[in-house]
C-alpha cells in the first residue's frame, strides 16, 4: 500500500504546482515588461506587484478547482493523491477554502495601489482576472464544463494579462499591448489542452464538455498543433508587420523544446506519459515569453 503523502507534499506538489502556476503566471508579465522597456515606460515595482497579484489569483483558481473536484466528485480518482490526503487527514476541505480566501486576500492587498494608479480600468482588469480564475470550476458558470476554458485562457493569458501588465506600468494601452501576447496565450492554452487530453475520461464522467470529450483526440491534438503554429508564426508578424526588430524572432529558439512535447501530445494516449508534459509545456510558455520580451525590448 502506497504511503500517504505528507502535508507539505500535498500543498506544494499537488496544489500549488510551482512548476505549473509560476511559469504561466509569469509569462504574460514578462512580455509586458519587454514591451514597456521598448516604449521607455518600464516600472519594476508595479510590474512585480502585478505579477504577485496575478499569481495569487491564479492559485486561488487552482485551489477552487481542486476543492470543487473533491467536493462534487469525492470518489473520482482523477487526483488520487488528494483523495488519499483527505482520507489520511493531511488535507481538509476547510483548509482549501481558507487557502482560496488567503490567496484572494493577498491579491487584494495589491488592489489599492493599482486603483490609485490606474483608476477604474485597473479595478476592472483585476476583477476580470478573479472572475476568470474562480469560475473555471466553481460558481454558477463553471465554464470548464461548458467547453469554454480554451478561449477564456487564450484571452486572459494572451490579451488581458499582457495588456494589464503594460497598463500597470504605463497607465495606458497601446495596440501592441493588445496583440503582442497572443503567442503566449496560445502556448498557455496548450497547457490546458494537454490536461484535457490527459483527463478526458474523468472529464466525461464529470459531464465536462471539453474539446477532447466532445470532439475526440484528433480534434484536441489538431487544436494543440494549430495553437503552436500560431505561436511560432507570431514573431514573424511582429518583425515584418509591427515594426519590431529581427530580435523579435528570438522565441523561435525554443522550437527544439516545443517539438518533443508536441510529438508526445500527438502520439501518446496514456495518462502517465502525458502527466510530465504539463510542466514542460508551462516552462516552454515562460521561456518563449522571456525570449519574446527580450526580442521586443531591443
Amino acid at each position: 500500500m502506497r504511503a500517504s503523502p505528507s502535508r507539505r507534499a500535498v500543498w506544494v506538489g499537488f496544489l500549488v504546482y510551482p512548476g505549473h502556476t509560476l511559469p504561466t503566471a509569469a509569462a504574460p508579465l514578462a512580455v509586458a515588461a519587454g514591451l514597456a522597456y521598448h516604449e521607455g515606460v518600464l516600472a519594476p515595482g508595479p510590474l512585480l506587484l502585478a505579477f504577485l497579484g496575478s499569481w495569487f489569483i491564479h492559485l486561488a483558481g487552482v485551489f477552487a478547482d481542486q476543492y470543487e473536484l473533491v467536493r462534487r466528485f469525492p470518489r473520482l480518482p482523477e487526483h488520487p493523491e488528494l483523495l488519499q490526503a483527505l482520507d489520511s487527514g493531511a488535507l481538509e476541505l476547510a483548509q482549501l477554502r481558507k487557502a482560496i480566501g488567503l490567496c484572494l486576500a493577498l491579491a487584494a492587498l495589491t488592489a489599492p495601489y493599482f486603483i490609485v494608479r490606474g483608476g477604474a480600468m485597473a479595478a476592472l482588469i483585476g476583477l476580470a482576472g478573479v472572475a476568470a480564475s474562480l469560475s473555471y470550476a466553481a460558481g454558477p458558470l463553471r465554464y470548464a464544463r461548458l467547453g469554454l476554458a480554451d478561449p477564456v485562457f487564450f484571452a486572459m493569458f494572451g490579451i488581458v494579462a499582457v495588456a494589464g501588465g503594460y497598463y500597470a506600468q504605463a497607465g495606458a494601452f497601446t495596440a501592441e499591448a493588445l496583440v503582442v501576447g497572443l503567442p503566449v496565450g496560445a502556448l498557455v492554452t496548450n497547457v490546458l489542452v494537454i490536461d484535457d487530453i490527459r483527463d478526458r475520461a474523468f472529464d466525461a464522467e464529470k459531464g465536462w464538455r471539453t474539446g477532447a470529450v466532445r470532439f475526440g483526440l484528433r480534434w484536441a491534438r489538431a487544436e494543440y498543433v494549430l495553437l503552436s503554429i500560431l505561436a511560432y508564426l507570431a514573431p514573424l508578424w511582429f518583425w515584418l508587420g509591427l515594426g519590431f526588430s529581427a530580435w523579435a524572432l528570438l522565441p523561435l529558439a525554443t522550437l527544439p523544446l516545443a517539438i518533443p512535447v508536441a510529438r508526445a501530445v500527438c502520439r501518446e494516449e496514456r495518462r502517465e506519459a502525458l502527466v510530465p508534459m504539463t510542466p514542460r509545456a508551462s516552462l516552454l510558455s515562460f521561456l518563449f515569453a522571456a525570449l519574446l520580451a527580450t526580442g521586443i525590448a531591443v
